[in-house]
Parts: structure tokens; C-alpha cells; sequence
């Protein structure tokens, strides 16, 4: 069985089954896991000294958009504790091969909103991750 690949794109994550718009300003997309779901840790890769890659697996998605909220926990999590407010998402790659999905994630990171439409605020997302019981780093 080959595994299927699939980009997550952050604006096709606001039409997924359990997804919520937090508000105007800085949405946050609300995955709400799966009950059975198994987290099994993100491994985290600096690329330049804002540029971060985080690779996260996990049992028990429904969807790639459970993998991608994951991912977006850990670059939320890892923002702060850098000493970042910000980050934004540059682009999430999901595998699924024998009930083990796999996310390849990149986001900046950044002390002050940057440009574009996919940033997030790490403090909102972790508070967001927590009460949804999603793990950060």
C-alpha cells in the first residue's frame, strides 16, 4: 500500500468537519481530536534562525487536518518558548500509511505579526491546543 500524500492548505482546513473561526483578527482553526487519537511526538529542525521544520506522528487521525493541528501546536509552543509571539505557517505535508500519520510542517517564527494570512498567535493557539487536550512540545 502506498501512502497517500497529501498538502494541507490552511485555508481548505475552515470548510473541515470540526473546524471553528475564533474571530477576525488571527482566526484559530479548532480541530477537535479524535477520541482514540495517540500522539507520538514532534521532532523540531531550525532551518535558518526564524525558519523551523516539525515533524509530528500520530495514530488515529480522522483526517489530515488533525495531523496539521497537532503541528500547529508544536510551532505555537516552540514560538514561545524562543520568545516569539508569532509564527506563520509556510506549508504542511501529511502521510498515512498503516493507521500512522505522519506531518511534515514548516512556520516561522517571529516576534511581531508578520505579513500574510496564515500567522498565527502562539499564545491564543497554545491556550487553544491545551484546552482541546492537542499536545505542544
Amino acid at each position: 500500500m502506498r501512502p497517500a500524500s497529501i498538502a494541507v492548505v490552511a485555508l481548505a482546513l475552515g470548510g473541515c468537519s470540526g473546524a471553528v473561526d475564533d474571530g477576525p483578527d488571527l482566526p484559530v482553526t479548532r480541530v477537535i481530536p479524535p477520541e482514540n487519537a495517540s500522539y507520538a511526538g514532534v521532532q523540531t529542525r531550525l532551518l535558518e534562525p526564524d525558519l523551523v521544520n516539525f515533524l509530528v506522528e500520530m495514530r488515529g487521525a480522522r483526517a489530515p487536518a488533525d495531523v496539521d493541528a497537532y503541528a500547529r501546536c508544536a510551532a505555537a509552543q516552540y514560538a514561545l518558548i524562543r520568545g516569539f509571539g508569532f509564527a506563520r505557517h509556510i506549508r504542511t505535508n501529511v502521510e498515512e500509511e498503516g493507521g500512522v500519520w505522519r506531518g511534515d510542517a514548516v512556520y516561522t517564527v517571529s516576534p511581531a505579526l508578520p505579513p500574510g494570512a496564515r500567522n498565527i498567535d502562539a499564545e491564543v493557539v497554545v491556550a487553544t491546543c491545551q484546552q482541546d487536550g492537542i499536545p505542544t512540545v
